[in-house]
Order: C-alpha cells, then sequence, then structure tokens
C-alpha cells in the first residue's frame, strides 16, 4: 500500500427519481486494495459500482482516478465527455451478474473483439492477448466455442478474461457468481482468488461472505445508500460494531471463514 489513493469518491449520491439509492457516499482506494462490498438486496451495492466506471452517472459528487477528477468543470456545471469516460471504463474492467457475450462470436473473439475495436489493436497482436487470459482463467481449448455451448461457470470466466484482456487498473466485479447453479460457484472463486494473489486492485460486490473473508484486505457493509460500516475481514465478518451488520451477519447464520 502507497497511502495514495489510485481512486478516489468525494460526496457520491445517486437518485432514480424519488428514489435516493447512495446518499453521500466518501470512499478511497489504494493500489492493490481488495475491497468486498456486503449488504441487502436493494441496498445500493450494484448502483455504487456502476457509479465507480459511469455507467450511472452520479447525481452528486466527484470520483477521481489516479489523481485526477472525472468529468470537465465549467461555470459550476460538470459535464462528461464520452472519449473520456470510454478511457475510464478501460481502466476500471468491469464483469457484471450475466455474462454479456455475444452469442454469435466465438469464445476468442468475444475476448478480441474490444481489443480491436475500441484499443485500436491488430488482430494477430489482440488474438495474443485473448490467448494468453484464456490461458489465465483455464480456457485455452475454448477458442473456437460458442458461448451458448459453456457452462455457466466457463462463460463468467470468458467475461472476466475480456476485462483482463483491456489491462485494467482496477477490476469490479457485480456479484459475478450470483447466476451460477452452485457447483459452478468455485471455478469461478479460484480465479478471482488467482487475480488477489497477482495484487491486483479490486472490488468485489458479493454474497459470498466466506469467499470475502479470505479475499478482501476491507469489507465494507452497504444499507440504505450508506456505507454503514467498514473495516477489515475479521473487524466486519467476525466482530461487527454495529447492530445492523449483526443482524445482517445473523440472517446468513453460519458461513466458513
Amino acid at each position: 500500500m502507497t497511502g495514495k489513493p489510485i481512486l478516489e469518491v468525494k460526496g457520491l449520491h445517486k437518485r432514480f427519481g424519488d428514489h435516493h439509492v447512495l446518499k453521500g457516499i466518501d470512499f478511497t482506494v489504494e493500489p492493490g486494495e481488495r475491497v468486498a462490498i456486503i449488504g441487502g438486496s436493494g441496498s445500493g451495492k450494484s448502483t455504487f459500482l456502476r457509479c465507480m466506471n459511469f455507467m450511472e452517472t452520479l447525481s452528486e459528487g466527484e470520483i477521481w482516478l489516479d489523481g485526477t477528477r472525472i468529468g470537465v468543470e465549467k461555470k459550476g456545471t460538470v459535464t462528461y465527455p464520452e472519449k473520456q469516460l470510454c478511457q475510464v471504463r478501460e481502466r476500471l474492467g468491469m464483469v457484471f451478474q450475466q455474462f454479456n457475450l455475444f452469442p454469435h462470436m466465438s469464445v476468442l473473439n468475444n475476448v478480441m473483439e474490444g481489443l480491436v475495436t475500441v484499443q485500436g489493436k491488430s488482430k494477430p497482436e489482440a488474438r495474443r492477448i485473448a490467448e494468453a487470459e484464456l490461458a489465465k482463467v483455464g480456457l485455452s481449448e475454448k477458442h473456437d466455442a460458442w458461448p451458448g455451448r459453456l457452462s455457466g461457470g466457463q462463460q463468467q470466466r470468458v467475461a472476466i478474461a475480456r476485462a483482463l484482456s483491456m489491462q485494467p487498473e482496477i477490476l469490479l466485479f457485480d456479484e459475478p457468481t450470483s447466476s451460477l447453479d452452485p457447483e459452478l460457484v468455485g471455478e469461478v472463486l479460484r480465479v478471482i482468488k488467482q487475480l488477489a494473489e497477482e495484487g491486483r486492485t479490486m472490488l468485489l460486490v458479493t454474497h459470498e461472505l466466506g469467499f470475502a473473508y479470505h479475499f478482501a484486505t476491507k469489507v465494507i457493509f452497504l444499507a440504505e445508500g450508506v456505507f454503514h460500516e467498514v473495516g477489515t475481514p475479521d473487524e466486519i465478518l467476525k466482530h461487527p460494531k454495529q447492530a445492523r451488520t449483526q443482524d445482517f451477519l445473523r440472517r446468513f447464520g453460519e458461513f466458513a471463514f
């Protein structure tokens, strides 16, 4: 840890009409930190993550990446040029609950697509990168397969390879195992654990509390649009101080550390 944030959020609010989802969040991430975000359904976890790479526009607040504020302020009004947001989304790679693979493209072409169309790489270079990332997630033998012929766990690993191929500085995972059958969850979590061991900076929204305990350097309990409690895995998952956090963990019952 350097002490200098790679990502900083100041006074983040997000509203959908009259629904106030995020209520003034302040947050920093240092290089190499692994942050697990937990909380009940509707607490704002996915919205928070989508605000980080501007898939949702902020209602209020600021996001700073490597010391530079995202957006252009002129006469008190902040705008977000699309070119800048495209660059931000390359630097903050997103893995979704649903795999969002192109069904008409092979596995290899799914991973190559962004490299060619967004980063302008040649097809031979894009292929080299895509093959390396697919090998990293254990799918070297599936280059020519169609997504519809893969298991859910394999599709999610392709999605992770696609995010990795863009060489992001931060990886964002939005409940990456929530759409998987229980027997497929482990293969995706093993890949995420491997990435953690490489020292990558990651934010993970998850309901896999046992995994969060071993994965995270910091755990956040999000409730009703605010960070209700923040601390180490031991502080939040074993010794929470807030009654709201204690009640949430009690409702999950026993989970393995």
